[in-house]
């Protein structure tokens, strides 16, 4: 069960940044409103060009990761040996999974920005939901020294995150398919750091001073995604100067849960 998540985790992962990619490059849009099927021929297998390709590739990854959600779903349910938590966790990422499906549908058909938001933020939560029953089934295996250590992920992934934004600060100056793809891909890491150190801080820790402000972290996180993606989509200064400073507050937390960690 352990891999089988892991695996799972990791395809809702590469769906999302395949999804990052297709819309990227408009991809979604070289299929002209044609869904499941593209221009790629015979049982979908031979894209015209390559928008179609990004599309089609995006497809045939998030059909895996389907497969690996259900699969999950049904033998953590099936299975007495675990945790009930998981078996929660997993089944109601199954359920939301034809949602998603649908509202992937949506992006083709409608492209409308609503639409695309949804999308993407269910795509997050099944994400955060796989990180949670993730570290459950490696519970036993996660020790209090992992924790500095994942932290310090989070650490390096947030500037990265700033680095790679349209922002005045940001250090790109064309916010191109790959830059997008990029910062998402660091996203996730973000997100999945400040889960997994709460987590094990929660296990492994008596410290709910650290506990707290780990749990305030992962709201911070969660709202520097939101605005960074509302800077991307709007271009409001206002919105781009609140990224920037909750990035900066979330940082500096950062420091000071890693320093706590080695008291």
């Amino acid at each position: 069960m352990p891999h089988l998540l892991a695996t799972t985790l990791v395809l809702v992962a590469g769906t999302i940044l395949l999804g990052v990619a297709a819309k990227a490059t408009g991809s979604g849009l070289a299929c002209e409103a044609n869904w499941p099927q593209c221009d790629a021929g015979p049982f979908n297998l031979l894209p015209a060009n390559l928008p179609s390709f990004y599309e089609w590739f995006h497809r045939f990854v998030a059909m895996f990761a389907g497969f690996a959600i259900v699969g999950s779903a049904v033998s953590a349910w099936r299975s007495p040996d675990v945790d009930r938590r998981v078996a929660t966790l997993v089944v109601l990422g199954m359920v939301l999974t034809p949602i998603q499906v649908y509202l992937g549908r949506e992006t083709v058909l409608s492209y409308e920005m609503e639409i695309l938001s949804l999308h993407f933020w269910t795509a997050i939560l099944i994400f955060a939901m796989f990180v949670v029953a993730t570290a459950l089934v490696w519970k036993p295996r996660l020790r209090s020294a992992h924790i500095p250590a994942v932290l310090a992920l989070g650490l390096i992934s947030l500037p990265l995150h700033v680095a790679l934004s349209p922002t005045d600060l940001g250090l790109v100056s064309d916010y191109s398919p790959t830059v997008q793809l990029l910062q998402y891909g660091v996203t996730l890491s973000l997100l999945a750091s400040v889960i997994v150190a709460t987590m094990v801080t929660n296990w492994r820790r008596q410290d709910r001073t650290l506990l707290g402000s780990l749990a305030g972290m992962t709201v911070l996180t969660l709202a520097v995604t939101y605005l960074g993606r509302r800077a991307v989509m709007t271009l409001n200064p206002a919105l781009d100067q609140l990224y920037l400073v909750l990035a900066g507050v979330l940082f500096l937390a950062f420091g000071v849960a890693i320093y706590r960690t080695q008291q």
